[in-house]
Formats: structure tokens, C-alpha cells, sequence
């Protein structure tokens, strides 16, 4: 296809699209190619830029990310687009969008618990999350169901953001089941963490619980382990005990 002929396309599904991010990041993929990570970070304010560029992928558009210089001489990210013969046009609405009851009830649910690290925050603090990542199954069900959503706080979004994108299954198979079987959808019962058989604990000490935590850490110092490694050998020590009688 010509490139002329795609920037046309590009631009008469840019009309269907309200979302900013995501126009942003097409209108300069458009002018200048690609945009790197740097440029969504430092032009545009987004200090989170692979969601911008997450955002252009909800809406069915595909983006190649590749490695580029930034002007620093570092290697960094960047977006262009994909094989535009591969647009998802029954996504080009965006996500849905959750009523207030749907969130109420998903916060009640919770506890007002984030499902990945346990943390309890405000509701307006938890963001609505599918189970499996809308760029593999998108929303395929006419209604809201709790059981296919989750909550979780901004940090551990932006995790499973990174963990998604990198995993070969959101890349190229995009199997739900797959999906379903990882931490990130299932932090309850899982058997791999994006296809890596390994497991996986995020744990938050929250106020009253901090002080335990810098009892720990120094602890940690005191024995010239990092804080997750010392933990683990707590836990193993804790547990040899246990099963020693």
C-alpha cells in the first residue's frame, strides 16, 4: 500500500477517535514516521509513555515498537506503525466505559483492595482493569461481568503494563487462556508470569505496618542483603523451622 494511501487511511480513522493520547501519538507518527518514548515523555507530558502508545493499540490501530538513540545516546523505545491490513475496526470505539454501580460493586468486592499488591487505597486511587489485557481479547461480552475485571493502584498497573507488552502471547497469539493462567490476570492462582515459570509476590506495607517493614529493612542492612532477597531467606528459615517440627 502506498504511503499516501495509508496516511489516508490513518487520517479517516482518526476522525473516528476521541481519545487525546491517542490522537496525539498517530498525529506525529503521521508527520514524522515514528515517536519515541522521549517525545511522549518531554514534549507531550506523558511520564508513562508506553500507555500512550497503548492507547493507539485499544483502539485497533497496530504499533511496531523498535529501538532508537535518545539525545542522550541511550537506547530507548519507540512507536511506528504496524501492518495497517491488520486494524481492528470493531475496536475503534475504544473501551468501554464502567458505570459507577460497576465500580461500586468491584470496590465492595475488593475491600478496596488492589488485586496485585494487597494495598488498600481510596476508590478513585483503583483503576478498573480487564483480567486479560483488552489488546488480546478486547470487549467481547455485551455485559459487565465482575468476575472479568479487577482493581488495581497505579504502580501495579503500570507493572502489568510493561509484563503484557513484553510477552510473547499479547504480541502474537493472543490467547485468552493463556492469559487467564498468568499472574497478572489471576495474582490468586496462577502457573506463569508472562510464559516465565516463575512466581511472583508484590507486597505493600501500608501505615501501621511500616514500621515492621523498617524493622526489616534494617535487619536487611545490618545482614548486606537486598530486601527481597533477605525476605526470602526469613521465609525459608521460617518455613525449614516449621516443617522441622
Amino acid at each position: 500500500m502506498p504511503q499516501s494511501a495509508e496516511h489516508k487511511k490513518i487520517r479517516e480513522l482518526l476522525e473516528k477517535i476521541s481519545n487525546k493520547r491517542a490522537r496525539i501519538v498517530i498525529e506525529h507518527i503521521l508527520e514524522n514516521g515514528f515517536v519515541t518514548t522521549e517525545h511522549l515523555e518531554k514534549h507531550y507530558g506523558y511520564n508513562h509513555p508506553p500507555r500512550a502508545a497503548r492507547d493507539v493499540r485499544e483502539f485497533g490501530i497496530p504499533l511496531e515498537t523498535f529501538r532508537v538513540k535518545d539525545s542522550a545516546g541511550r537506547t530507548i523505545a519507540a512507536y511506528r506503525f504496524g501492518d495497517l491490513n491488520k486494524i481492528h475496526q470493531g475496536k475503534l470505539e475504544g473501551r468501554q466505559t464502567f458505570p459507577k454501580q460497576f465500580r461500586d460493586e468491584l470496590y465492595a468486592q475488593s475491600g478496596g483492595k488492589c488485586s496485585i499488591c494487597n494495598g488498600t487505597f481510596e476508590q478513585r486511587y483503583l483503576q478498573v482493569d480487564h483480567r486479560v489485557p483488552y489488546e488480546v481479547a478486547g470487549d467481547t461480552q455485551s455485559e459487565l461481568n465482575l468476575t472479568d475485571f479487577m482493581l488495581v493502584c497505579g504502580s501495579c498497573n503500570r507493572a502489568k503494563s510493561w509484563s503484557c507488552e513484553h510477552c510473547a502471547n499479547w504480541q502474537n497469539d493472543k490467547s485468552p487462556q493463556v492469559c487467564l493462567k498468568c499472574y497478572w490476570a489471576s495474582p490468586e492462582n496462577y502457573v506463569h508470569v508472562a510464559l516465565r515459570e516463575i512466581r511472583r509476590t508484590d507486597i505493600l506495607w501500608d501505615e501501621s505496618e511500616v514500621e515492621l517493614y523498617e524493622k526489616l529493612k534494617t535487619s536487611a542492612v545490618q545482614n548486606q542483603f537486598p530486601i527481597p532477597e533477605y525476605v526470602k531467606k526469613v521465609i525459608e528459615k521460617h518455613l525449614g523451622k516449621t516443617k522441622g517440627g
